[in-house]
């Protein structure tokens, strides 16, 4: 039962990413309470915990990224409610297979876009630049990649660790 209510979730969420870039707090935020209460109510405090350490680790995963401005504030809350959802292995390899699907995605955008070259040169320039005398080089997130709806990876990272398991 949890596992159809988990797939609901992502599937709403990678269609209003795809259309509207957003995930909405109105699927997140209930999805986080359920699981946590879910758990709490199944299994007494060693479930909430277990939910717990889920929703925790799934939130520090991308709360970085999301403070560098990398991706947004949904996918963070996405990621979190997996987490609550499917507890902390869970949403760790959710993780890395979703790093790794949207990295294969942004590098297909730039070789259809052709600009897989410029990328990586602009990514030198960067970095070279910044090494050197820090803030010479003012560069825009957009001129670093492209930038792709993250909750898609989620999604499907989370389909591959269901299907998969920890296999990476």
């Amino acid at each position: 039962m949890l596992n159809i209510f988990l797939l609901l979730i992502l599937i709403i969420c990678v269609i209003t990413d795809v259309k509207s870039r957003k995930i909405f707090n109105i699927i997140t935020l209930p999805a986080i309470v359920t699981g946590l209460l879910y758990y709490l109510f199944t299994n007494g405090l060693e479930g909430f915990l277990f939910s717990g350490k889920g929703f925790i680790v799934g939130f520090l995963l991308l709360i970085i990224p999301f403070i560098m401005g990398g991706i947004g504030a949904g996918d963070v809350k996405l990621l979190a409610a997996v987490g609550s959802i499917k507890g902390a292995m869970f949403v760790f390899y959710t993780f890395f297979y979703a790093a790794i699907i949207g990295g294969v995605i942004a590098l297909v955008i730039m070789v259809r876009r052709k600009e897989l070259k410029s990328f990586f040169q602009r990514l030198f320039f960067f970095f070279v630049f910044i090494k050197g005398t820090e803030g010479a080089l003012d560069l825009d997130k957009k001129d670093l990649a492209p930038t792709i709806p993250f909750g898609v990876p989620i999604a499907i990272g989370a389909l591959c660790t269901y299907v998969f398991g920890g296999v990476l």
